[in-house]
């Protein structure tokens, strides 16, 4: 399979939504009080940095130029969870509400991009592991948000 500008754009959207997702995990580690709450999105972070380094490493082998940095609207979502957990009466709650509804924008991007049978079945296989361990944190947020 010829591996074209199409996909590689396609990778390096989802590769900029898990620097989105990394940098938003941080923030909410840092604004959380709960050790569990920030152990759990450093662990989340952590998971979304090595989800950019697969992706990263996919788009190099291909001979394409993956992208650096986040999207802006990431940048706007993460200000947004700071402000929400400044003003909110309980910020843990709001943090971990964000974080789902960032979550499951960001399954919806990898549901709408595999729609489109033009990976090779490594990638494809790489790219479904990913959202199964993004289907499997939003499971993990809305558990310790009932909790909350």
């Amino acid at each position: 399979m010829k591996y074209t500008e199409k996909i590689s754009n396609k990778l390096n959207e989802l590769l900029e939504k898990n620097y989105d997702a990394e940098k938003g995990y941080l923030n909410a580690a840092e604004n959380v009080e709960s050790p569990k709450l920030k152990i759990f999105f450093k662990n989340r972070a952590s998971e979304r940095s090595q989800f950019a380094k697969e992706l990263r490493t996919e788009i190099l082998v291909h001979g394409q130029i993956p992208e650096d940095d986040g999207s802006f609207k990431g940048t706007m979502h993460r200000n947004w969870m700071t402000l929400k957990s400044l003003f909110s009466s309980n910020d843990e709650e709001a943090i971990l509400e964000e974080s789902i509804r960032g979550e499951k924008a960001n399954l919806e991007e990898y549901k709408e991009i595999l729609l489109d049978d033009v990976f090779a079945p490594s990638t494809k296989k790489m790219l479904e592991e990913q959202q199964q361990k993004i289907q499997a944190a939003i499971n993990l947020l809305m558990v310790k948000e009932e909790l909350a």
